[in-house]
């Protein structure tokens, strides 16, 4: 009683079927939904499930400064700005910069240098197996030192 122990986080296991199957007609919802709002709402589910759900989660990285990382950036409560340690990135245009948004200047790092847990925000498949390879390098653990999000 009156004691907190720490919580093992272990890595979630590979689904066995999907948890969505989506159906396209003409007339579907999706085509009206904003994209920014999509946005907020699974920026929000993450930030709740993970960010402050986890101690050790008090800081983190976004790995990908482009267009998905900032928006994820903006869409973050403030809470969830404060605690980003970097973004990280393979451009070198990028790497040695900083983003700023509002009050927030956060460094954009090289990601061999970016320190875990991260949360990515590169799209697989679009690089020719080049971001999927930088991942499985640094010996990462899906569930417990990343989470993708786009």
């Amino acid at each position: 009683p009156g004691v907190t122990r720490p919580v093992s986080h272990a890595p979630l296991p590979p689904l066995r079927s999907p948890l969505v199957v989506y159906r396209y007609h003409a007339a579907a919802v999706t085509h009206a939904t904003p994209r920014a709002l999509l946005l907020r709402h699974r920026t929000a589910a993450l930030e709740a499930a993970v960010l402050s759900a986890h101690p050790s989660w008090a800081r983190f990285t976004i790995w990908g400064a482009g267009r998905d990382g900032r928006d994820f950036f903006k869409a973050m409560s403030e809470d969830g700005k404060r605690r980003v340690a970097a973004f990280c990135d393979v451009d070198p245009k990028k790497i040695g910069s900083k983003y700023i948004y509002e009050a927030h200047r956060v460094p954009i790092v090289h990601f061999r240098e970016a320190q875990p847990p991260f949360v990515l925000c590169v799209a697989l498949g679009r690089t020719g197996g080049a971001f999927e390879a930088n991942v499985t390098s640094l010996g990462l653990r899906e569930g417990l030192d990343y989470y993708h999000f786009c």
